[in-house]
């Protein structure tokens, strides 16, 4: 809907713009510090991108994106490390704990009818996030959130997220899962062309893998889709995996399997050692426009200009921190139908 603006902070390589592009609403703008982020998002979004820090950007800020908009979103995914396992137990150390309340602040100063945000499951368990989710309640929303497995998503990875959905509207529901069975890698990537590792197709630079050191090679040989580096012959494991700690990490130097949704994308997925990021066939790990593809970005989705050369880690870090555009698609949907709604009842009042 044409009605509906969005402006997305913390907006990335614009996985979750482009998803609520293609869902109908209007892109106003993203905000991120990134540099990195500016060429995705102007080159696919077609939008303007700010590069700056949220706790500079003002209600002002919003205001001149937004416009005369009718229905305002604010979009949101903070960076989750500091949300993991380890940051967690160390708040005070980090300082990017704040930004979700800076998200907060812009919300309250802005006032837009509608806030969506999407981060790691494990940020619902801290007390920062009842503060934030009062803090909505407290401005006048309602608000709607839950952790969602991404592949009943149209997302073809197993990734589960925290998903909200807020509005000044009234009571909004989250987007409805698919039925049936979930996408598959080979649904996925399968039709690519074959390359080998160290190699990068003719006619897309991001179908490029990384080299493998003789030894990983004889170990990605001697691995089975979905299997563990335990099914190596002893002399091929390596270190860590002697030791009790290393054993209980199973899915390292391990292939996918083509008929089940990938590991979770992360933002190393181009490194066999990393997770389960093996092909399922061939002898490599996936490339990066195999990885962005598994997020669900299409497949001419381009992140760097015709002719850079492409940086693995920075175009890696683009892909495993993106929001899954299949997912923007959903939110976007659940918007269109929230504000329809809404503009019904307001209508039958009259």
């Amino acid at each position: 809907m044409s009605d509906i603006c969005v402006v997305d902070v913390f907006c990335g390589a614009a996985g979750l713009s482009y998803g609520l592009k293609k869902s109908g609403l209007k892109i106003a703008g993203g905000i991120d510090v990134d540099p990195a982020c500016r060429y995705p998002f102007e080159t696919n979004i077609g939008a303007l991108f700010v590069e700056e820090d949220i706790r500079d950007v003002s209600a002002g800020t919003l205001e001149r994106l937004f416009g005369d908009a009718p229905v305002k979103v604010l979009a949101g995914c903070a960076p989750c490390q500091p949300f993991s396992g380890y940051t967690t137990k160390r708040r005070n150390l980090d300082g990017r704990w704040e930004l979700l309340l800076e998200f907060l602040r812009l919300v309250i100063e802005a006032r837009p009818e509608i806030v969506t945000l999407e981060n790691v499951p494990r940020l619902a368990q801290l007390p920062l996030w009842r503060e934030f989710v009062a803090g909505l309640q407290k401005a006048g929303y309602q608000v709607s959130w839950a952790i969602l497995d991404l592949s009943k998503f149209g997302v073809p990875q197993q990734r589960r997220r925290l998903v909200l959905l807020a509005s000044r509207l009234g009571p909004i529901d989250l987007p409805v899962a698919s039925e049936g069975t979930a996408a598959s890698v080979r649904k996925a990537i399968g039709g690519l062309p074959a390359i080998e590792a160290g190699e990068k197709h003719s006619k897309d630079p991001l179908h490029a893998t990384r080299a493998l050191t003789p030894r990983n090679l004889a170990r990605i040989k001697q691995s089975k889709p979905a299997g563990t580096w335990r099914q190596w012959p002893k002399r091929m494991r390596t270190a860590c995996h002697q030791n009790e700690r290393g054993k209980t990490y199973p899915s390292v130097y391990g292939r996918m399997s083509w008929d089940k949704p990938a590991p979770t994308i992360t933002t190393q997925f181009y490194g066999f050692g990393n997770g389960r990021f093996g092909h399922p066939e061939q002898h490599r790990a996936i490339s990066l426009r195999e990885g962005a593809i598994l997020q669900s970005f299409p497949r001419k989705f381009e992140f760097v200009p015709k002719g850079k050369k492409v940086s693995f880690k920075e175009v890696g870090r683009l892909i495993g921190n993106a929001v899954p555009p299949a997912l923007g698609l959903r939110i976007g949907k659940a918007i269109t139908r929230h504000v329809e709604s809404a503009q019904i009842a307001l209508l039958a009042q009259k």
